[in-house]
């Protein structure tokens, strides 16, 4: 500025000069405030884009703690109800009295600042005696602009931390309460020290709008958790809790929800004990996607267990399967494989509604998958479907799973199916955590729920638990059929249920000879139960007819039915198979699986 040389040594009055500087900070201020208010929200803005960005509780949290440090605060800890843990309402304001339970979320703070705050993870424990508590209680802010005295002992969770307190400097407190909606859900509390300035009362409605904002996240991963929980609790539900017991079969299932909720819902999995030791399994996908799905799942289980239980052919299974599908309202699709074990001989066979194929394991390790005939999915009316029949060796495994191993948005599907092949070859773990295992072999982004079934081939054991014999097609057959029923019975210590078998049997084989053209083979299983089998050639299946007194026939399988616990037919390729079985004495009762 250049010099006025007549306004050297001119001096203004003292009042004049007061003045202008107090019009100069009235001129000022509102252009300061304007300035800090942008600030603010643009801090604001800022927290938006960085807290929230998952729907996850713990990282929430974290996020909220991690924004304000350094930049707020030198340390800050967040702490939430363990209802709202739980994916439960919190505390509505204006609710019961009392502090409710709490647990330490997440901790920030700057580098060198030791402050022992609750470990995170750990219950926090809020004394009546603990400003935090009169946060909770209140639901309002708590601050305490520069501390002294016994405010450390206040804010601190120990004498220890009090005396760390003093130490790292810290001067200033502030805590806020997390309410969305009307209900709180835990609290924040913020910490000064050294030469920052102390908390103010602009710096408090600061904290309770990020707060507020924070909150609303927060409850948003509440909510989403619960919908998730939902959701998960009714798959599981519709799943089966246990396996039966399947003679020559070790099975083993697991299932791996999807970590988006509204990716959950579609999988399934059955597994049926079926007559004369056969087992039927089943592992199907609605191609849908949360409630509508899982409800879709649980009407298609229902119907297809059924199915299973009357011993119907797997590609007949699906056939009928397919039908029921186009009768639900949902007007979904589903794909589905069907496979039926025989322990004699160790077959299975498959049939798959474009389901992925299983994975064959053998003695050796070598997995690959199985060349199947793939049909159309059920319910868009694309039948039939064709069966293969395969021999399993000894020890050896049958992989059955649903795509949400092999789904991935970042990765090529094929690259995917190598990945699991190679995971399911090293094997899968048969205590409920195939899923989760396989999944990490195989990685990609988990963005559908999982199923894995893996039925390993043992033997029957050295004793001889199924005793096949092939009947000749003429009178003698009942004869011999009797006395191989008598032989085998007392070589498995079970001589108490000869007569009653003998019996059983003679009925079976007289029914082959009338309706069936001519009995074929006779089987003997011993499990939990004793089954005895006839096949023959004729379609027809037998049904109990009502005999009047003065009739010559038509008893046979009334006499079936009362001395049996349960007893039934199917159709085989050749013809049929008529069974029955009884409950062995309980000193008879095989031990568990060998």
């Amino acid at each position: 500025m250049r010099e006025r040389p007549w306004l050297r040594g001119v001096r203004l009055p003292p009042e004049r000069l007061a003045g202008g500087r107090r019009a100069l900070k009235a001129a000022v201020h509102p252009v300061t405030e304007a300035v800090r208010a942008r600030r603010r929200l643009a801090w604001l803005n800022e927290a938006g884009m960085r807290i929230g960005t998952t729907l996850d509780l713990r990282r929430t949290a974290e996020e909220l703690a991690g924004f304000t440090v350094p930049e707020l605060a030198d340390g800050c800890a967040v702490d939430l109800l363990e209802s709202v843990l739980r994916f439960q309402e919190g505390d509505r304001a204006g609710g019961e009295p009392g502090t409710p339970e709490l647990r330490a979320m997440a901790v920030s703070e700057v580098p060198g600042l030791d402050l022992a705050p609750d470990s995170v993870g750990e219950v926090a424990v809020y004394t009546a005696d603990r400003l935090v508590r009169t946060c909770l209680t209140t639901r309002k802010p708590v601050l305490v602009a520069r501390m002294e005295g016994t405010d450390f002992d206040a804010v601190a969770a120990s004498p220890r931390a009090a005396e760390l307190l003093r130490r790292a400097g810290v001067h200033s407190y502030l805590a806020v309460p997390l309410i969305a909606r009307g209900v709180l859900l835990g609290l924040a509390d913020f910490v000064r020290a050294g030469s920052r300035a102390p908390f103010t009362r602009a710096d408090v409605a600061l904290v309770m709008e990020l707060a507020s904002r924070a909150a609303v996240s927060i409850d948003n991963a509440r909510l989403y958790g619960r919908e998730r929980e939902h959701v998960v609790t009714l798959q599981r539900a519709l799943l089966p809790r246990s396996s039966p017991s399947t003679p020559g079969l070790d099975v083993s299932t697991c299932y791996a929800p999807a970590d988006d909720p509204a990716a959950v819902g579609g999988d399934w999995f059955d597994v049926v004990a079926l007559p004369s030791g056969r087992t039927a399994l089943m592992v199907g996908d609605v191609m849908g996607r949360g409630l509508a799905a899982a409800a879709t799942m649980g009407r298609l289980r229902t119907v297809a267990r059924t199915l299973m239980g009357l011993d119907i052919a797997p590609e007949r299974l699906l056939a009928r399967l397919d039908l029921a599908a186009r009768d639900l309202e949902e007007d979904q699709v589903a794909t589905c494989l069907c496979a039926v074990y025989d322990p004699y001989g160790s077959t299975f066979r498959i049939a798959s509604a474009g389901h992925p194929p299983p994975l064959l394991t053998g003695p050796d390790g070598t997995t690959a998958f199985l060349d199947l005939p793939v049909g159309a999915p059920l319910g868009t009316g694309v039948i039939p479907y064709d069966p293969v029949d395969l021999t399993v060796p000894d020890r050896g495994r049958l992989t059955l799973y649903t795509d949400g191993l092999v789904r991935s948005h970042g990765a090529d599907l094929a690259a995917q199916l190598e990945r699991l092949r190679e995971a399911v070859g090293e094997g899968v773990p048969g205590d409920g955590s195939g899923c989760r295992v396989v999944a990490e072999r195989v990685g990609g982004d988990r963005s559908d729920d999982a199923i894995v079934l893996v039925a390993g081939a043992r033997p029957l054991g050295p004793g001889g638990d199924v005793y096949v014999r092939t009947l000749p097609p003429d009178g003698k057959a009942a004869g011999q059929a009797r006395t191989a029923v008598r032989e085998q019975l007392v070589a498995w210590g079970l001589q108490d249920l000869v007569d009653t078998t003998e019996l059983v049997v003679s009925e079976l084989v007289g029914n082959a000879l009338r309706y069936g053209n001519a009995p074929g083979e006779l089987r003997l299983l011993r499990d939990e139960r004793l089954s005895v089998e006839v096949s023959d050639s004729g379609p027809d299946l037998p049904q109990i007819q009502h005999a009047d007194v003065s009739d010559e026939s038509g008893r046979g399988l009334q006499l079936i039915n009362m001395l049996c616990r349960r007893w039934g037919s199917c159709r085989t390729p050749a013809g049929k198979v008529v069974w029955a079985e009884q409950d062995l004495p309980v000193r008879a009762t095989p031990a568990g699986p060998r």
